[in-house]
């Protein structure tokens, strides 16, 4: 099983990523004219088992009848071992050209991906579909995550990795009932340079989330951290999207309007990285281009090029969704 041609690889800005229940018609306009990058139309745990159908209509009718502007929009099906998720890709990939990517939720090893594929493969040449859609998953349990460098590699359709933080703390049998917090449970203590003790915080998800971000770079997917379920706490959601920024996390899942804004910010570069980044590549290029230059007393090397360019184009994105 090997990927196909990289031609279907995007590259999209993907700062914030809102989740809206497909069964609730009241926030598709309001979604529509907020500032997320991205919407996901959810057909899966938002909805229950007697309104999927319906919440399938009611997507495919969302994605045709609303002006959606530039936001990247999917939809994220029901996980395929349920009788929902076929006709759930059928419906949406057939009748939708708005459609830019399918969420596949539950996504345990690379032939999850591969049946998600041939599906799109189908249909897209069967109705001759000018645009291919993506494919990003959500690794949210104890097999995804331990195929996830398998999964990475499973289709050129796939395009980002979002950690699933909720359903990976059941899969764990994990005691933490605040998702995507800081759980007291997971605490130690040490001592100071006085000798005395003082209690320790540490991040039951670091391991996850290094392990998806080192996957997602390896095999050029984008890095998305999942919910923050406390939306009235706006600081704890800062602090678990500056943490999955710091690990190389493109992007979070706003589970309210009111987190947008803020995963719109820390997914962008600081404008200080931008002034940091413009005098690099200045200073580089008055020395001629040489390999390494001091600068402020510190050694600049191909590397801080290397760095500034990613700030760079990284901006350049964010620029260019405000127009």
């Amino acid at each position: 099983m090997f990927p196909r041609a990289r031609e279907l690889r995007k590259v999209r800005l993907q700062r914030s990523e809102l989740a809206v229940p497909a069964s609730s018609e009241k926030f598709f306009e309001k979604a529509a004219k907020g500032p997320a990058d991205g919407i996901f139309l959810d057909l899966e745990d938002a909805v229950v088992p007697e309104l999927k159908e319906k919440a399938r209509e009611l997507a495919v009718a969302a994605l045709n009848e609303i002006d959606w502007g530039d936001k990247i929009m999917a939809v994220r099906i029901n996980s395929l071992d349920t009788k929902w998720a076929y006709r759930d890709i059928i419906a949406v990939a057939e009748r939708c050209p708005r459609l830019d990517l399918i969420l596949l939720p539950k996504t345990n090893m690379a032939a999850d991906v591969y049946v998600v594929e041939q599906l799109l493969d189908g249909i897209e040449s069967t109705i001759g579909r000018k645009k291919p859609i993506g494919i990003e998953v959500l690794i949210e349990t104890a097999a995804g995550l331990a195929n996830v460098e398998e999964i990475a590699q499973a289709s050129d359709r796939l395009e980002a990795m979002i950690f699933g933080v909720g359903d990976f703390t059941i899969s764990m049998r994990a005691r933490d009932p605040f998702t995507g917090e800081s759980n007291p449970r997971y605490r130690m203590y040490g001592r100071n340079e006085k000798g005395e003790r003082e209690l320790h915080w540490n991040d039951p998800w670091h391991f996850a989330l290094a392990r998806i971000a080192t996957a997602c770079r390896a095999f050029g997917l984008r890095p998305l951290d999942g919910p923050y379920a406390d939306f009235k706490n706006p600081e704890g959601f800062r602090s678990s999207a500056e943490r999955a920024s710091a690990l190389g996390f493109e992007g979070k899942w706003a589970i309210h309007p009111s987190q947008v804004e803020i995963a719109n910010e820390v997914f962008a570069p600081d404008p200080k990285e931008l002034v940091w980044a413009k005098i690099i590549k200045e200073a580089m290029t008055a020395s001629g281009g040489n390999g390494a230059i001091q600068l402020d007393g510190k050694l600049v090397d191909l590397a801080h090029i290397k760095l500034a360019d990613a700030l760079l184009e990284r901006q350049a994105l964010v620029d260019a969704r405000k127009r």
